[in-house]
């Protein structure tokens, strides 16, 4: 199946060298496409020294919390859930994200 995949990715390059219409690509919907951007925004803050805390800051739009505000977020968990994930997808998961969901 995942011959399928490559030709799609194949017929949008061609598509884009050739100056046509590129098909449009299927694989993720814009939820996914979102937190995709999201995951890359978090690692490169935590990787350039920002604290979790001021990762959700800048990323989920929070205010300044207090410490213990902090330990009570939600945010707290989305910002070290989407770290998870974007140490998954560096460490190869991104191959599987861009797969067509398949039904079993």
């Amino acid at each position: 199946m995942e011959g399928f995949d490559r030709m799609e990715a194949v017929a949008r390059l061609l598509a884009s060298l050739h100056g046509r219409a590129i098909p449009p690509d299927t694989r993720l919907t814009r939820q996914q496409l979102a937190r995709a951007r999201r995951m890359l925004q978090t690692i490169d803050g935590y990787r350039a020294g920002a604290t979790q805390q001021e990762i959700a800051e800048v990323i989920l739009r929070i205010g300044k919390l207090t410490r213990d505000e902090w330990q009570a977020a939600s945010a707290r968990h989305v910002v070290a859930g989407l770290l998870g994930d974007a140490r998954a997808m560096i460490s190869g998961g991104y191959r599987k994200l861009l797969r067509h969901r398949r039904r079993s």
